[in-house]
């Protein structure tokens, strides 16, 4: 049950928005603003009444308690970065390596065995980075995408997010759940020309290359042991968000055997599930929107994309990409 950008499914009397392409609480009408599916959807019974709708200020309070859940994050002496070059905004599609050593100085590979991470990393040798290259989907693989989404289930963070998205009626059983994670992020579909090459998972977690460029490779794990690798070269960075612990947010320039990134958003230090997380929130409460979070008491927002050439079940969207907004 997601709440499409551009339907009232799931948002009846959701707060006025400007980005919204369309609205549905009351005062819609006397704007003629309404979305075209507000009567349909916005009488007093059934999901999509008002107290289904995730309000704004829902969203701050269910963020800062994941927030405060992330058991696994790094704590600070267990990971030391270089950023070493800030790029003006105007500097960000030079291609210039501003920035000769590493980003990481050190990194506490214990974190690595813990068994989130453990179960996380293994996912991401699944994938053919190059777009329009059919996906060869092993019954192993298979195996490890549920034993991640079982690790990571048995956290306490994504057992608050199931709590907070049964509660406004979005899955009746953590089993439904759990189902429809494997889905929007590990099911497949074409960016080229039918060939079932990507998914949310592939595209947010472990990166690919279109038309010679990096596309999606928003996650701090991949790009460490990448880097270490020599896989990845990091050239600078045009933001570093104010948090004085994990996670972080850096907005990064970087090459990955050649090909660029321009701006790789990515939390830094954070465990797999509290990204996996809040993406998952904001992809069910605001796709195709800025979803605007609160972590620690500082402002941040997550922009998601849904898939809009095909869908699974009833209708329901994959995930097209994740990532944090920097500014």
């Amino acid at each position: 049950l997601y709440t499409a950008p551009d339907s009232c499914e799931g948002r009846c009397e959701e707060p006025y928005s400007e980005e919204d392409e369309c609205h549905c609480h009351r005062e819609c009408e006397r704007y003629h603003s309404c979305c075209q599916d507000y009567h349909r959807h916005c009488r007093p019974d059934g999901f999509s009444s008002s107290r289904d709708a995730i309000s704004d200020e829902e969203l701050l309070h269910v963020s800062e308690q994941l927030y405060k859940l992330d058991h696994n994050k790094a704590r600070p002496a267990d990971i030391v970065l270089n950023p070493q070059y800030q790029a003006s905004p105007g500097e960000t599609g030079d291609q210039e390596d501003h920035s000769p050593q590493p980003l990481y100085k050190y990194v506490n590979e214990e974190l690595f065995s813990k068994p989130t991470y453990a179960s996380f990393i293994k996912l991401l040798d699944n994938y053919q980075r190059v777009t329009g290259r059919e996906e060869d989907v092993t019954a192993e693989e298979l195996r490890e995408q549920d034993n991640f989404l079982k690790e990571v289930m048995k956290t306490e963070l994504m057992r608050k997010l199931f709590a907070f998205l049964h509660k406004k009626n979005r899955y009746g059983s953590e089993q439904e759940f759990l189902a429809d994670l494997k889905e929007m992020w590990f099911g497949l579909y074409s960016r080229g020309s039918g060939e079932q090459d990507s998914s949310g998972f592939e595209h947010v977690f472990s990166g690919e290359v279109k038309k010679g460029k990096v596309s999606g490779f928003h996650n701090w794990i991949r790009f460490y042991l990448l880097e270490k690798q020599g896989v990845v070269n990091y050239y600078s960075h045009n933001f570093n968000g104010p948090w004085d612990t994990y996670p972080d947010v850096l907005g990064l320039q970087f090459s990955w055997d050649g090909f660029y990134k321009e701006v790789g958003s990515a939390f830094i230090g954070c465990s797999p599930e509290f990204e996996f997380g809040l993406y998952t929130l904001c992809f069910i409460a605001r796709p195709g929107r800025a979803c605007h979070l609160s972590l620690g008491g500082y402002s941040l927002s997550i922009q998601t994309y849904t898939w809009t050439k095909s869908t699974y079940g009833h209708g329901k969207k994959y995930i097209a990409t994740a990532y944090v907004i920097s500014p």
